[in-house]
């Protein structure tokens, strides 16, 4: 089946579900709750998701963009998460989105606030993650090893940092991904491509076992969706619609720093927060020249807004972090934009009720930061399983359990070893190489090929999307960012965006600045006009 989503295919499939009984009906189309419609799907099964807003509207586009091995709940004793982190790397990297997912390099600068009893702790720390990766049988031609780095090595790959006192860098590898929202937009449409409903703009009133009452957000007529098993997978407002586990969410904040900000930033980095002993600020520069600088972990407490804001005290944090590593820290005017996202903590262990299998961890009245990222899947007493916890790197783990608890005579997951769209083999033409290793003799891709810019995005429909700019060369104008409205009127017809937020601020992520964002707006309207 196609794997296109539009406004076209929406309608059509509002209009069956209003008429049928699906074998599933899954709430919410994050990561976890597209992932659950993917794995009900490749089992056969008939299935319906559904979300008030657009695909990755929540947590999901608001990540650190790493994809991790689980080396910090590894420091924490938490092996069975580690271990778990470290295989779900492994299966995106190797096998279901190696497109989107990559090796990234991290520096951590050997400063005078490092001891050297603290580099070798934290040298310590990075072999048991290289260990985790040999347990999860990542080769490590996709994953290298840490080393040591000397001090003129590390101002090569990072000229920005402070030469006074430095000792060299530990260097370490990770997974990361280039856009939390396109991995998001590319398992939904792999469930699409398995036959299932993928309906955004749709809202949840109430649940129940055997379905959901329905408010199409575009038109304001309300329904009801009949299923045999319903999964909310609405992550940090899961309580909202089942109030069965205890949430304690947290925000974490990320700068968006202009590009330059950083002089000739090379690799990731690992910056320590003073006064902690296990926390790192993240700093991730980006294909466009941006740079990302995250994270906090703040409790936060009353009602939760749907997109959080950044506050100042978060900025000024991190910026502070920053500031420790450089030569000349980076001023409040290079910060072109920030985001914050909520994470669904578990606060305490969660109820059991029925068959579900549970996963839980934390401890109530801990800090956040100290709260662990185990997911817990629990069913009520009228049978609707709640998904919750965890993270982006675990959501395929969290999505079998969650199916695995509605529908446990189904066949088992194949979601292991399918690929999402886009992770074909046209991919690899023209893949960028490691800054580490630089770019082999003769490894330019073919003069015909996708630009790498393309081919990180896109996989392997990078050529598609090259082909409709080669067709209308108005179509092949930037817009923002080095994106093309090639890209968004792509975006339109086949990933699912209905209007300008979709196309600014989740199929690209133009909108993380705003003034590209406003400077976009007129070619976004005009990507919704050409492609429908």
């Amino acid at each position: 089946m196609d794997s296109s989503l539009n406004a076209g295919r929406r309608a059509r499939e509002l209009a069956e579900i209003r008429d049928i009984v699906v074998d599933v009906l899954v709430v919410g189309l994050g990561a976890t709750g597209a992932g659950a419609a993917l794995d009900a799907a490749s089992r056969g099964l008939s299935v319906a998701a559904i979300d008030a807003h657009d695909l990755a509207f929540g947590t999901s586009r608001w990540s650190s963009k790493l994809i991790h091995g689980g080396l910090r709940y590894l420091a924490k004793g938490q092996v069975g998460v580690a271990r778990e982190s470290a295989v779900e790397r492994g299966v995106l990297l190797r096998h279901t989105a190696p497109h989107l997912v990559r090796a990234q390099p991290y520096l951590l600068p050997l400063t005078p606030s490092v001891s050297p009893g603290q580099a070798r702790l934290v040298m310590t720390g990075y072999r048991l993650g290289d260990g985790l990766r040999a347990t999860a049988r990542t080769p490590r031609h996709l994953l290298p090893g840490p080393s040591r780095l000397s001090a003129k090595r590390a101002l090569t790959l990072a000229p920005a940092l402070h030469e006074r006192g430095l000792r060299g860098a530990l260097l370490s590898w990770d997974g990361r991904v280039v856009d939390d929202a396109r991995l998001v937009v590319a398992i939904a449409r792999t469930a699409a491509a398995h036959g299932a409903r993928i309906l955004t703009r749709c809202r949840a009133l109430s649940l129940a076992g055997d379905g959901a009452q329905v408010r199409d957000e575009m038109t304001g007529a309300e329904f009801g969706v009949r299923a045999r098993a319903v999964i909310n997978a609405t992550g940090v407002w899961a309580g909202q619609l089942s109030p069965l586990v205890r949430l304690r969410p947290s925000r974490g904040t990320h700068l968006v720093l202009r590009p330059g900000s950083l002089h000739g930033l090379r690799t990731g980095m690992h910056v320590p927060i003073p006064g902690e002993s296990n926390r790192f600020a993240l700093v991730l520069p980006q294909a466009d020249g941006r740079i990302y600088v995250g994270l906090t972990d703040e409790p936060v407490d009353g009602p939760l807004p749907d997109v959080p804001e950044a506050p100042e005290s978060d900025v000024s944090f991190l910026l502070d972090v920053l500031g420790t590593v450089l030569r000349e820290p980076v001023r409040r005017a290079d910060v072109a934009g920030a985001f914050a996202g909520l994470r669904p903590l578990l606060d305490g262990p969660a109820p059991t009720h029925g068959p579900a299998r549970i996963r839980t961890g934390g401890e109530a009245g801990a800090g956040t930061a100290d709260l662990s990222r185990r997911h817990a899947v629990v069913t009520s007493p009228d049978g609707i399983v709640t998904v919750v916890g965890g993270k982006l790197t675990t959501y395929r783990r969290m999505a079998e359990d969650a199916v695995d608890a509605a529908c446990p005579t189904a066949s088992p997951s194949r979601t292991a070893r399918l690929p999402l769209v886009g992770a074909g083999s046209a991919f690899e033409g023209g893949r960028e190489h490691s800054p580490i290793a630089g770019r082999a003799p003769g490894a330019s891709p073919p003069r015909h090929d996708p630009p790498a810019r393309l081919v990180e995005r896109y996989g392997g429909e990078a050529r598609a999307v090259q082909d409709l700019a080669l067709a209308d060369p108005a179509l092949a104008e930037p817009v923002a960012a080095g994106i093309t409205l090639a890209e968004l009127v792509w975006a339109v017809r086949h990933e699912g965006a209905l209007d300008v937020d979709d196309l600014l601020d989740r199929r690209t992520r133009i909108g993380l600045i705003p003034e590209d964002r406003a400077a976009a707006l007129p070619a976004a309207e005009a990507a919704l006009a050409l492609g429908r």
